[in-house]
């Protein structure tokens, strides 16, 4: 059963919403949205239906400027202090929390990691460069996580092609012929459904190996 709560933040009042996990609870996935959409995002959305049953309890957050109506998103400080501020209630289910998020959201996860407390980082489509940008790398927010951290990339994504990651101690899970969102063109080899089912497989086992 989905509950939805409002937090107070310094940014502003952002927006949780609860998929409790269905069997004895080990963790607390938390995880944010980009910042030009919300989380009716394909791989939240899925996270959210698959992770419960392995007793996961998936928080969807939405930072402050989504719930304000607004369409574009502050500065990266600001979504900082959205996060900070909604993590007391996630704490409150008194379980280890992984901080995550898409595009935006996983650099907000990574860059809070350490001060928070997280258990571990969950980075889907970590942006790892502007499209077309690679010298302006943000290779060090993801590299400097300080946690377990996996990263589900799509094969074609403009901001950061698998292949482009550099090494480090963070897992990587390749979507083929994904881009940003996760969209695999019709020619593809495999389908929309399966390369969803390869996002919330890859989540499923990681999360499983967490000691929680």
């Amino acid at each position: 059963m989905t509950q939805s709560e409002t937090v107070g933040t310094d940014a502003g009042t952002a927006r949780i919403t609860w998929h409790p996990a269905t069997k004895k609870a080990r963790f607390v996935l938390a995880v944010s949205h980009g910042a030009g959409g919300g989380i009716e995002a394909r791989d939240l959305q899925a996270l959210a239906a698959a992770l419960p049953a392995h007793g996961v309890t998936v928080a969807l957050v939405e930072q402050p400027w989504r719930v304000a109506g607004k369409k574009l998103a502050p500065a990266p400080k600001t979504l900082d202090t959205g996060w900070r501020g909604i993590w007391p209630a996630l704490e409150k289910k008194g379980l280890p929390v992984i901080s995550g998020g898409r595009s935006a959201g996983a650099r907000v996860a990574c860059r809070t990691a350490v001060e928070l407390g997280a258990a571990a980082v969950l980075a889907l489509s970590f942006p790892l460069h502007p499209p077309g940008k690679p010298e302006k790398s943000r290779a060090d927010e993801l590299l400097g996580a300080g946690v377990p951290t996996l990263v589900v990339q799509g094969g074609n994504d403009p901001f950061g092609k698998p292949a482009e990651f550099p090494e480090g101690t963070y897992e990587l899970v390749e979507i083929p012929y994904g881009d940003h969102g996760f969209a695999v063109p019709k020619r593809a080899d495999i389908g929309q459904d399966e390369a969803v089912k390869r996002i919330t497989d890859g989540v499923t086992r990681w999360t499983g190996m967490l000691d929680g």
